[in-house]
């Protein structure tokens, strides 16, 4: 397997009957080939995904990140949601507010709610499911707003985390 620039991995079509023997639950459907061929025929089984040969994008990396940005594929309620003031109605103090606020602020400027809202949903769809995380990991444990959606359980306040540690 190889991966392009913009981190696309591309499978041969060995690879690709290898990773669907050891695994056939395994979502290959969304995985990209070097050229056309007919899983199905290779493999002789039915019911078998259509792969999408990998094209070029032939655009910037920028480009290419800002065009996958707007894709995320979340329920409607999530896409809808006032993610600030679900965060800000957690608070219970008025440093708590403070805080929650200048990040807001700061993850507003980087035009990062829409990640905010997908990491709502993935902590809500987690704890449906009783799926486990960890308590925390990396810069991620600076942010207030994480801590508050319950994505880790650190709270940053009491550590007297920066949120500059997690956006730099």
């Amino acid at each position: 397997m190889k991966s392009d620039i913009y981190g696309q991995q591309i499978f041969t079509e060995a690879e690709l009957c290898l990773l669907y023997l050891q695994d056939p639950l395994r979502t290959i459907k969304y995985a990209f080939v070097e050229k056309d061929i007919n899983f199905a025929d290779i493999l002789q089984l039915e019911n078998i995904p259509e792969l999408v040969k990998y094209v070029d994008p032939k655009i910037s990396v920028e480009d290419f990140d800002n065009n996958n940005q707007s894709k995320w594929h979340l329920p409607i309620e999530y896409l809808n949601m006032d993610i600030a003031q679900y965060v800000l109605d957690k608070c219970n103090t008025e440093t708590e507010l403070q805080r929650a606020g200048e990040e807001l602020i700061k993850f507003q400027e980087r035009e990062m709610f829409i990640l905010l809202k997908y990491l709502k949903y993935l902590v809500d769809t987690m704890r449906k499911n009783n799926i486990v995380w960890g308590v925390g990991r990396g810069s991620s444990v600076a942010s207030f707003v994480l801590f508050l959606m319950e994505v880790h359980r650190i709270n940053s306040l009491y550590y007297d985390l920066s949120i500059d540690e997690f956006l730099k």
